[in-house]
């Protein structure tokens, strides 16, 4: 268990990354700052206006298979960490919080956006949120854990108690135990009988 911690930690974190670079990715594939590198690649290598263009396609189409790379590496390592993980909200608290992070940061090298102080709070109140609900869940399991451990118990008293087809039909074996005290009283019944014959005569 000491193993798997840090495994599914780094798993979140290194999806929440990826996701952070796949929003990087699908903006690069539209925004307006794509096309001026691929002006500033054309003026470099000296193509045309029609070279040009071909150029900025290529680019797109890059980031766009760059965008879908990341997006299906982002959910398998997601999926790596739900797995080892003891709790699906703390991969997704440390998932998001990765993301948050890295897309600010990115946000700003790239694109040059200053985010605002609204943004931080929002991020904050969504961690924040995602760590009480998370909290919640483990006391539930906590509580259903510590349940579970009573169940074998009762199902060993029901499986003493004699099968009953019906809720007020006789117990198994009641009707053999009333047919040998019918068959024992019946038997004494014909001893006595005897016995009480002879002394009338006398």
């Amino acid at each position: 268990m000491s193993n798997a911690q840090p495994q599914w930690l780094l798993y979140a974190i290194a999806s929440g990354g990826c996701a952070a670079l796949n929003g990087v990715f699908a903006k690069l594939t539209t925004t307006e700052l794509t096309s001026q590198w691929a002006e500033s690649v054309s003026q470099a290598f000296g193509l045309s206006a029609g070279l040009s263009r071909i150029a900025e396609f290529v680019i797109r189409a890059f980031f766009f298979s760059m965008n879908l790379a990341f997006n299906a590496v982002m959910w398998g390592l997601f999926t790596r960490a739900l797995t080892l993980a003891t709790s699906t909200v703390r991969v997704s608290v440390i998932n998001t919080s990765a993301n948050f992070m890295l897309t600010a940061v990115l946000g700003l090298a790239i694109f040059r956006e200053s985010l605002p102080a609204l943004w931080w709070l929002g991020a904050s109140l969504l961690v924040a949120g995602s760590v009480i609900i998370g909290r919640r869940e483990e006391g539930k399991e906590v509580g259903a854990a510590g349940t579970a451990g009573s169940e074998p118990a009762v199902a060993a008293g029901a499986a003493s108690e004699p099968f009953r087809d019906e809720p007020d039909a006789p117990l198994a074996g009641a009707d053999d135990a009333n047919l040998h005290d019918s068959v024992e009283l019946e038997r004494k019944t014909k001893q006595r009988v005897p016995a009480t014959g002879n002394e009338h005569e006398t």
